[in-house]
């Protein structure tokens, strides 16, 4: 059984455990979209970025009133997390020039659009409805938090790399209530669920 909470209410430790110490998700701590456009990987480095993610979930803090995130746990095992924030809480997504505004005239800097920018499955986890859930609570968390849409930017192709698919695929943002509001590439399609 899937359970989640938003990440303030997890300790950090099983954030920690999902991120793991190897692979990309060991190295990116879901900054990609976080990041200032003229910041680097290398620039930053690991500790700075599982610091800022740190600071940003609130993780062991369940009186705080912020956080940018849910964790899931299968069986009280902590397997997944979900970024899901204000959109403007991204300086990369909002810079993109094609994913998502491309065609799209509305107000980037609108803080009551929330994305949905990254999910993480642990590894020995993967499989087994981790990412749906994730997808639907963050619909009810953006929801409860004031947001009026929120959004996913998923990867169309089915030939990719794993490392790819941290953005979610059309099928879970589908099972979740979303609906595709733009195609700006053949790659990626901008999803969405107005409340």
């Amino acid at each position: 059984m899937v359970t989640t909470v938003p990440a303030n209410e997890a300790s950090w430790e099983d954030l920690q455990a999902v991120f793991g110490t190897r692979g990309e998700t060991s190295r990116c701590w879901c900054q990609r979209y976080r990041m200032q456009p003229r910041e680097s990987w290398a620039s930053v480095g690991r500790e700075e970025l599982s610091s800022r993610l740190r600071e940003q979930t609130e993780c062991g803090h369940p009186r705080s009133t912020t956080t940018s995130g849910l964790v899931a746990y299968l069986d009280g095992e902590p397997s997944g997390w979900c970024a899901v924030a204000p959109r403007p809480d991204h300086p990369r997504l909002l810079r993109n020039v094609r994913v998502p505004w491309e065609g799209r005239t509305e107000d980037k800097h609108d803080d009551t659009v929330w994305a949905v920018t990254c999910f993480v499955t642990r590894k020995g986890y993967r499989k087994r409805g981790i990412t749906h859930a994730l997808a639907r609570a963050a619909v009810d968390f953006a929801r409860e938090r004031g947001a009026r849409a929120l959004e996913g930017y998923p990867i169309t192709r089915k030939d990719v790399l794993l490392s790819e698919l941290h953005v979610g695929t059309v099928g879970t943002f589908e099972a979740a209530g979303f609906t595709e509001v733009s195609h700006p590439t053949l790659r990626r399609v901008v999803m969405r669920i107005d409340f």
